[in-house]
């Protein structure tokens, strides 16, 4: 995944609320009938394959061949589900130098005008696992199967819902390009002074794809895939758009992943969603795959050579997507 800076590592049990009192169950509450009948079906057979499409082209690092290719493979896909689908192009400038391409995508469903969301998730992929218990494999690009893949191939089935059934607001996918190339960590004490992460969610932050952009809010979706994922309430989340982490996680328990959505608050992330929080004041939430378990805070296989497509869960991914379908049509 990313450039992860974990300002708050103790993670605890909330119960909605600053003052700790106890959530509102029936805040966001719907019924079976209404769930059954509004919200399509999320296949995770499909949302796996979908993963699985932008792994075979190897690891989708900046300036490589299989960049290119899975760019192009990412156009075309979201060009079979809306008519409306940009790209962001250009050069943003790496933390040792580096001159990067990058393709922001961004792909239109639904009503125009501004009762809009957003759903996002970066698809590069990290160049270093220098998060891997060999460091002899430090300098080696990872598949990001988890890092990256999974929220992209989440979204990809959910565009190919809304092309069925047309929601009932606007909806923007947006597919951020280089997130992930921040400095390795041993060189992160002297080098990570800078905004060397997200580099695209920054232009794009800077430079929304239309003029005088609004969305109500957005989903920011990462290392959404694999087994046993647990995702926590995200500090950055919390802080801007704690309303927006209440309906997704009452929405992921009511229809049965509580599980996954845990009323427990995770570390601060500095991710995707930050930048558009900070630059355009949207606020974002983070669904993102926390383990107060490892030493780093995130994903056991995070910047590892280990995120291939073998750590991808059809589970997971459902209750993810299943979970974000149930946001999208609820919407008014």
């Amino acid at each position: 995944m990313k450039t992860r800076t974990i300002i708050a590592t103790l993670v605890f049990i909330l119960f909605w609320g600053c003052n700790q009192t106890p959530r509102d169950k029936t805040s966001t509450k719907m019924s079976a009938t209404d769930i059954a009948i509004k919200i399509p079906q999320f296949n995770a057979d499909s949302a796996f394959n979908f993963v699985k499409a932008q792994t075979d082209f190897g690891p989708r690092v900046n300036n490589t061949k299989a960049h290119q290719k899975c760019a192009s493979y990412l156009i075309d896909k979201l060009k079979e589900y809306s008519p409306d689908v940009v790209t962001q192009t250009g050069i943003v400038t790496a933390y040792n130098g580096t001159p990067l391409q990058f393709q922001n995508i961004i792909a239109s469903f639904g009503h125009d005008g501004n009762n809009r969301i957003i759903l996002g998730a970066h698809w590069d992929s990290r160049p270093y696992a220098d998060h891997d218990p060999d460091e002899t494999k430090h300098n080696i690009a990872i598949d990001g199967a988890n890092d990256g893949a999974s929220g992209v191939g989440v979204l990809l089935e959910i565009a190919r819902q809304m092309k069925q059934t047309p929601p009932p607001i606007g909806v923007d996918i947006i597919f951020f390009d280089a997130e992930d190339y921040g400095p390795p960590q041993d060189l992160q004490d002297n080098q990570n002074t800078g905004e060397h992460w997200g580099l695209g969610s920054q232009y794009w932050a800077a430079n929304p794809h239309k003029t005088d952009y609004f969305a109500k809010y957005g989903i920011l979706l990462d290392m959404v895939g694999a087994s046993g994922a647990t995702f926590l309430m995200e500090g950055v989340s919390m802080e801007y758009a704690p309303s927006i982490v209440k309906k997704v996680w009452d929405i992921g328990n009511q229809i049965g992943y509580s599980s996954y959505f845990l009323y427990q608050r995770g570390g601060f992330v500095t991710d995707d969603h930050y930048y558009v929080i900070r630059d355009q004041g949207i606020p974002m939430i983070d669904v993102i795959h926390l383990n107060q378990d490892t030493e780093s805070g995130m994903y056991e296989h995070w910047h590892t050579v280990e995120d291939n497509i073998n750590k991808i869960d059809r589970n997971t991914l459902k209750a993810v997507g299943q979970t974000m379908l149930t946001v999208i049509y609820s919407e008014k």
